[in-house]
């Protein structure tokens, strides 16, 4: 087939042009220059074409393609498609790496480019040589079908479908497995010498849960060890994907698929709804973040997307939902212990990265769910913690961005990017939720 051709930037483009105007007129020339640096970043660095058509497309400073995070890396293009058929052409050949990818190992979180053996760590019980981890999460299925999907919805093709409702059955096979975690399953992760956070308990098979009809995961999107296995914003994300897949299904006329993905989206969220939930003697009924079936309940956020905070982009989550706008209140507070203030920022952190150290993706995704005020803030706090160097890092220190972590990071970058669309209105926000005015 060759090796494919793809866009390496963006600055061009009328769109880009024309929010970079709305944002110099912001009053400050940083919030344009960062939008075209982040977005030229992506294209010019992290995304490889591949001999056989498809794009491969690394983290950043990672030599690996992570499905969850080559997702979130082209969303705020979808903005961008319309009449740019390179772009198209970019998120097909991405969507067809990022298929062929679950087909080769649905329980792998993250891909070699070729079958090189490279691994994060090769004491690894997957010894595929495709594979560079195989920390199960279900957002690293769920959030390739919510690409295709909008992907669909932006530009009004469908030449991907049939590799995304045949990637489907697949995916939704698994789920069920995975509904009944500890009797059906095979699926096991060991690494040792390591964090406790690496590795999971119970000879690989995580810690006890019951059944729920929720659907279990090894691994949150940090890739961090689930201290219980039903992580509700994934649960929740992958009912949202399985909207997606009914969507594509049925004018494909495939009405058993359409039907079997409608019916597990709908035990998902009737499962969470009643064991995800929890009471909280402050702010009332709110979502857990992680449960297991038997009472045990996890209080907390993660700034890792799909997190509960992020809810109305990836779940389908209205940003008015009254359980959603509890749980928002919490997570922004001191209650919610990976919430952090300081004398740079305030925002979620999260266990993967040192204590009091906050997450642009989290600030981007407060604004993106936020009213006017909040996007803006976000906006003004992103471009003033960027130590000076023009682009958004994994994390940064409360007090001092100077200390950050990971000096390139593709997914910062991109939340950068969907939020200062957002703030232009040239974004696609509002086809996925409607904006609030809290």
């Amino acid at each position: 087939m060759g090796f494919p051709s793809f866009p390496t930037s963006v600055k061009d483009h009328p769109i880009v042009r024309e929010a970079v105007r709305r944002l110099d007129d912001l009053g400050d020339p940083r919030f344009g220059r960062m939008l075209t640096r982040c977005l030229d970043d992506t294209l010019a660095r992290t995304v490889r074409p591949m001999p056989d058509g498809t794009a491969f497309v690394v983290t950043g400073d990672i030599p690996a393609m992570w499905l969850r995070d080559s997702t979130t890396q082209l969303m705020p293009y979808l903005a961008l498609l319309r009449d740019d058929d390179g772009l198209q052409e970019l998120v097909l050949a991405v969507l067809r790496r990022q298929f062929a990818q679950i087909a080769r190992d649905p329980y792998a979180n993250a891909f070699n480019a070729g079958p090189s053996g490279q691994a994060h760590d090769p004491a690894d019980l997957c010894e595929d040589p495709w594979v560079w981890e195989e920390k199960y999460e279900v957002d690293s299925l769920a959030l390739p079908f919510l690409l295709a999907h909008r992907f669909s919805v932006a530009t009004g093709r469908t030449d991907h479908v049939p590799d995304t409702l045949r990637t489907a059955r697949t995916v939704i096979a698994l789920w069920r497995t995975e509904q009944d975690h500890e009797r059906l399953s095979t699926y096991r992760f060991r690494r040792e010498g390591g964090s406790p956070s690496d590795t999971l308990p119970n000879a690989g098979q995580g810690t006890p849960v019951a059944r729920t009809g929720m659907t279990w995961s090894g691994f949150r999107p940090s890739d961090d060890a689930c201290a219980y296995g039903y992580n509700v914003p994934a649960n929740l994300c992958a009912a949202a994907a399985l909207d997606a897949v009914a969507e594509l299904a049925r004018p494909a006329r495939d009405m058993e698929l359409a039907e079997n993905a409608a019916h597990l989206a709908a035990e998902l969220r009737e499962a969470t709804a009643r064991h995800g939930t929890v009471e909280h003697s402050e702010f009332g009924t709110i979502y857990a973040y992680e449960v297991d079936g038997h009472g045990n309940a996890l209080l907390m956020d993660d700034a890792n997307m799909p997190g509960l905070l992020s809810l109305p982009l990836i779940a389908n989550v209205p940003v008015t939902d009254p359980l959603y706008l509890a749980t928002r209140r919490f997570v922004l507070s001191p209650a919610n212990p990976t919430w952090h203030r300081g004398t740079a920022a305030e925002g979620i952190g999260s266990p993967h990265t040192p204590d009091e150290h906050i997450w642009p993706i989290a600030i981007a995704v407060q604004g993106l769910t936020g009213g006017e005020h909040e996007r803006l803030t976000a906006l003004r706090t992103l471009v003033t913690t960027d130590a000076g160097t023009g682009q958004m890092h994994e994390s940064f220190h409360k007090d001092d961005p100077r200390r950050f972590t990971r000096p390139w990071f593709s997914w910062a970058n991109a939340m950068y990017a969907e939020l200062a669309l957002d703030v232009t209105g040239l974004g696609t926000r509002p086809l996925w939720c409607t904006p609030t005015t809290l």
